[in-house]
C-alpha cells in the first residue's frame, strides 16, 4: 500500500525524516509529497526542498519524492494512494489535523494516520530552524546532514538568508 506524507518541507528537519522513516516501517511505499503554500514566505525555493529531501530519504529505498500541485486527495488517488500520513507534535496540530482528516475523508475518499512526533522531536519545527538559520546559528542537530550543510552554504555564500 501506497501512503503519502504531505508538507512544505521548508526545511526537512529530524522530525520530517523521523516521521517519514517511521511510515517507511509500516508502508510498501512512502510517497514524500513537497508543496507549495502561498502563504509562506519559504528560505528554499521549490526545487531545492525537493532535492534537500531527496537527499534526506536516499537511505530509505521505499521513499519517493515529487512535487505536490493541486488538491492533495487527488494528488493521493491519482497515485493510487488511500493514505496520508501525518506528525503530530501537541494538542494544536492534532485538532488541526483531526480536522483536516476529516475533510480529506469526505471529499476524496482519503484516510489519515497521524503519527505523535517521537519526544526529542516533539518542540521542533520548521519555523523554529529557519528562525535560528537567519540569525546565523547552528541548526545541524535539528535537520538532516544536507540540509544543514546548504543553510550553512546560504549564510556565508552568496545567497543570502530571507
Amino acid at each position: 500500500m501506497l501512503a503519502v506524507c504531505p508538507g512544505s518541507f521548508d526545511p526537512i528537519t529530524n522530525g520530517h525524516l523521523d516521521v517519514i522513516t517511521r511510515a517507511a516501517a509500516i508502508f510498501e511505499e512512502v510517497l514524500v509529497a513537497v508543496g507549495q503554500n502561498s502563504t509562506k514566505q519559504y528560505l528554499f525555493t521549490e526545487d531545492e526542498r525537493i532535492e534537500l529531501v531527496q537527499a534526506s530519504v536516499a537511505h530509505l529505498p521505499n521513499v519517493r519524492v515529487e512535487r505536490l500541485s493541486g488538491l492533495l486527495v487527488d494528488f493521493v488517488n491519482a497515485r493510487g494512494g488511500r493514505v496520508l500520513v501525518k506528525g503530530v507534535r501537541f494538542a494544536a496540530d492534532f485538532e488541526f489535523e483531526l480536522q483536516m482528516a476529516n475533510l480529506n475523508s469526505a471529499v476524496g475518499g482519503v484516510e489519515t494516520l497521524i503519527l505523535p512526533a517521537a519526544s526529542q522531536w516533539s518542540t521542533l519545527s520548521s519555523t523554529m530552524v529557519r528562525e535560528i538559520a537567519v540569525h546565523g546559528g547552528d541548526v545541524s542537530r535539528f535537520v538532516p546532514k544536507a540540509v544543514a550543510e546548504r543553510i550553512r552554504k546560504k549564510s556565508v555564500g552568496k545567497e543570502q538568508l530571507p
